[in-house]
């Protein structure tokens, strides 16, 4: 990981803007399988359709019926979903920020993950990008095997096994690990290892 680390530069691992888990995981459902233009214009819809700016709530997802959600491009399944966690939030089980602190990654993983359509990898990911938490390693992400299978050498991407088992080398700081192993996957493969 040194070499990687001196081969990338400095970690930009860095935070989005402070704000509810809420509109952060509506954002996280519509990028699922999207490439990035794509996610970005229809959470734009999703926010139009919806009235607000780029932070719906619970409420006005819950009171969007499907055929508008539908109308910004979105998936019956990823409409669904939103639904879902619009009424886990509403039933006051989605945990707030401040809340949040108080939790660890698994708990925030086992709790989120009640929702359906949000797996592992969404809750992860508002982990590292919303909370800022140091310590997250989503196993199951491509890019973080990829990068680890590019970089190491390895003939297949490692099993998320696999992965877990060099975490204790990167905690605390599995997130910064996450990120250089993003860069390894789209470095040359005669840049890495």
């Amino acid at each position: 990981m040194a070499e990687l680390i001196e081969c990338v530069g400095p970690c930009e691992l860095v935070p989005g803007p402070s704000g509810e888990l809420f509109p952060y995981l509506v954002r996280s459902i519509v990028f699922q399988q999207l490439n990035g233009t794509a996610a970005r214009a229809i959470f734009t819809r999703v926010c139009d359709v919806v009235g607000v700016g780029e932070a719906p709530t619970p409420d006005d997802i819950a009171g969007t019926d499907v055929d508008t959600l539908r109308s910004a491009g979105v998936s019956a399944t990823k409409v669904s979903a939103m639904h879902a966690l619009a009424a886990f939030a509403q039933d006051g089980q989605l945990p707030t920020v401040a809340e949040c602190a108080a939790l660890s990654n698994e708990s925030l993983v086992d709790q989120i993950t009640q929702v359906r359509g949000i797996g592992p990898w969404t809750v992860h990911m508002a982990l590292m990008f919303r909370l800022g938490r140091a310590d997250v390693l989503p196993v199951g992400d491509y890019g973080v095997r990829a990068g680890y299978a590019s970089w190491y050498s390895l003939p297949d991407l490692p099993t998320p096994a696999q992965l877990r088992r060099s975490a204790p080398h990167w905690t605390p700081y599995c997130s910064v690990a996450s990120w250089y192993l993003w860069r390894a996957a789209d470095m040359p493969r005669t840049s890495a290892g």
